[in-house]
């Protein structure tokens, strides 16, 4: 199980492999935090910010989940307005597993 709690019956195929993807990182805490980014945001993203969520998909679990708690700094070509969404989505106040 995936743990997305989102059909994709209704998205182009782009956007259901981009869900799929976020959902299937491999670390349990980003697919968590990716996916559910991915649920709440894929039927809305600009083709522009597609292209920047699928960047991110492609950065190793622990570089992304350090950006995002914060424990290193973001590097300039990922800090991008898809980034500042997906920390901004993650609330840091409670568990992601909740």
């Amino acid at each position: 199980m995936s743990g997305s709690s989102r059909t994709s019956a209704d998205l182009d195929p782009r956007r259901r492999k981009i869900l799929f993807r976020a959902w299937h990182r491999g670390m349990r805490e980003t697919d968590l935090i990716m996916g559910r980014f991915a649920d709440a945001e894929i039927g809305t993203l600009s083709d522009v910010e597609l292209d920047e969520f699928e960047q991110l998909i492609e950065v190793l679990d622990r570089d992304l989940l350090s950006w995002i708690t914060g424990e290193a700094a973001v590097p300039e070509n990922y800090d991008t307005a898809v980034f500042r969404r997906l920390k901004a989505f993650h609330n840091h106040s409670k568990p992601i597993h909740v």
